[in-house]
């Protein structure tokens, strides 16, 4: 049994659930107005924003739909390897609970396992666990609480037929040095780019009027330079208009916001920027020159999650993975084709920093991170910074370069917002995004030339894939088998700079990079022929976004 489990930051209306155990009993909170099952607690009912809730003891009965077995040490409580599930309620499958699974060797666990709730007491808090029953699971699982099919239907209609993208461009790129442990100043890492980027637009500091980054300010585990503050303070630019902030579609969301401000008229030139050192971050700790943070009980939106173990968004996506696996009959040789793609890509990327060829059998034989990634699903910390300028799009005439055109973005949300809840079939708050950008556009996967899909890990691609329409819900296996379709020369070449799996993780400003040097015609050996339409997604766990980029046709 686990000792010392982090504690949950308890809100007054969490407060029940993790005290409800010491008499055995689950409790969840039930609306009094339309007597829906509503977690993690809120004051106001998800369903019909009643604000009368009053916890409900349930059965302590459910399946689990998502569960990894988890072999790296996030925290120093939890030895590996050990699993890690997400259990849906017995009186309603829409409700999941993350928990840890016991009374069961790890590699026993299964999707549509029936199990039953049991406490573990620690500090005060009385942890929710869950234990196999024995009994036989169901012939199907439960129904989807998110039907990816059903919630792209739901997509906002236009509002106006007049489009904020087609007043803006891109105009110049700029990347910093990439690598491993660089051990410099994330600051001059952003003036490298930003320099880069100001220079390719054929402009210089004193035409820029606009700034725009994330997540801004002081990230921690080497997230951010410092942002808009850090980088004002060192080019004094006098900007007409700034914006900084993580609450974004993907980190795209700065792009987005730019070409908003652009188009309305606030600003002409503005530099946006994306800044990581995660790798010397990482090193600085090993060394005590840093410390990591966050010490104290764990706030949302980790409260209900990380006290069973789940350290990584690899944990949470995971789990999403294995009932992809289960209901569509996925394997990983699907996750294998993409991260070997990626590897024969980057090879052909003097910038990336894994170039070295890379077979399914290196794949499968690289150690478990946590089922079903291995090492080779997951991206790689780097430090380095990326600057794009989007530019008003009758000032890009007179610029250095051919602009690159927006042609529509998508970033409404139509799933549930929270990691665990809701989305468990594909990486979360993909679905509203890709169905917005297709509302907002006359293209269709079938003109897409290339795509830059995020990849923090494998799976991200394979939900993007989907959610996109390049294949069918369900179908992501089939398509990826063999890796033909996705490699250059192929009928959807993706991620080919290498993607995060192998150029880095530049934590989303590397698809836009990439998008521009492709429409550009100046990729080199992994050029995609003919590119004219690129899409490009970001997120990760986080609200994602996509963007249609095309060149001036």
């Amino acid at each position: 049994m686990v000792a010392d489990r982090p504690q949950p930051y308890r809100m007054p209306e969490a407060e029940f659930f993790w005290t409800s155990g010491a008499d055995g009993v689950l409790r969840v909170l039930r609306c009094d107005d339309c007597a829906q099952l509503v977690h993690p607690p809120k004051p106001v009912c998800h369903y019909c924003r009643g604000a009368s809730l009053t916890p409900a003891p349930v059965s302590g009965r459910g399946t689990v739909v998502g569960c990894t077995v988890n072999h790296q040490q996030w925290l120093p409580m939890f030895a590996p390897p050990y699993v890690v599930a997400s259990v849906a309620l017995e009186e309603d499958p829409r409700v999941f609970c993350t928990t840890n699974v016991v009374g069961v060797a790890p590699d026993e666990v299964f999707v549509g396992m029936p199990v039953a709730v049991e406490f573990a007491e620690d500090g005060g808090t009385w942890f929710p666990l869950f234990r196999p029953t024995g009994a036989a699971p169901a012939p199907e699982l439960p129904p989807l609480a998110v039907d990816p099919e059903a919630t792209r239907r739901c997509v906002r209609p236009m509002r106006t037929a007049e489009k904020f993208e087609d007043r803006v461009a891109i105009t110049g790129i700029g990347m910093s040095r990439l690598g491993r442990r660089l051990m410099v100043d994330p600051l001059a890492l952003t003036v490298e780019a930003c320099r880069r980027a100001v220079a390719d637009a054929g402009l210089d500091f004193d035409d820029i009027d606009g700034l725009s980054t994330y997540p801004a300010g002081p990230a921690p585990g080497g997230h951010s330079e410092g942002g808009i503050v850090a980088l004002e303070a060192a080019l004094r630019l006098q900007p007409t208009w700034f914006a900084g902030g993580g609450d974004l579609p993907g980190q795209g969301g700065a792009v987005v916001n730019a070409m908003l401000a652009v188009a309305a008229g606030l600003c002409r030139h503005v530099l946006c920027f994306r800044t990581v050192w995660e790798a010397t971050a990482t090193e600085r700790m090993r060394q005590g020159l840093d410390h990591p943070h966050g010490r104290g009980p764990v706030a949302p939106p980790m409260d209900f999650s990380l006290p069973f173990g789940a350290g990584s968004a690899a944990v949470n996506l995971a789990i999403n993975a294995s009932h992809h696996f289960a209901r569509y009959g996925t394997t990983r040789d699907a996750l294998g084709a993409i991260a070997t793609t990626q590897r024969y890509h980057a090879s052909l990327n003097p910038d990336a920093i894994y170039r070295e060829p890379m077979t399914m059998d290196d794949y499968y034989a690289a150690r478990m991170i946590t089922t079903p990634f291995g090492l080779y699903d997951c991206d790689i910390p780097c430090d380095g910074s990326i600057a794009i300028i989007v530019s008003a799009r009758d000032a890009a005439a007179d610029l250095a370069r051919p602009p690159v055109l927006v042609d529509s973005v998508g970033t409404q949300i139509l799933e549930p917002i929270e990691w665990d809840q809701g989305t468990i079939s594909h990486e979360p708050q993909i679905m509203g995004p890709s169905a917005h950008l297709w509302s907002r556009s006359t293209l269709t996967p079938a003109d897409v030339d290339l795509a830059l899909l995020y990849d923090g890990f494998s799976f991200n691609c394979l939900s993007w894939l989907e959610a996109l329409g390049f294949c069918g819900i369900g179908e992501a296996g089939d398509f990826l088998a063999g890796g033909d379709r996705i490699r250059l020369g192929g009928e959807l070449p993706l991620n080919p700079h290498g993607g995060q799996l192998s150029h880095g993780r530049t934590h989303g400003f590397g698809f836009f990079h990439e998008a521009v040097t492709q429409l550009r015609g100046d990729a080199g050996a992994r050029q995609v022929a003919g590119a004219e339409v690129a899409v490009l997604t970001n997120g990760g766990l986080t609200p994602g976004g996509a963007i249609l980029l095309t060149t001036a046709r």
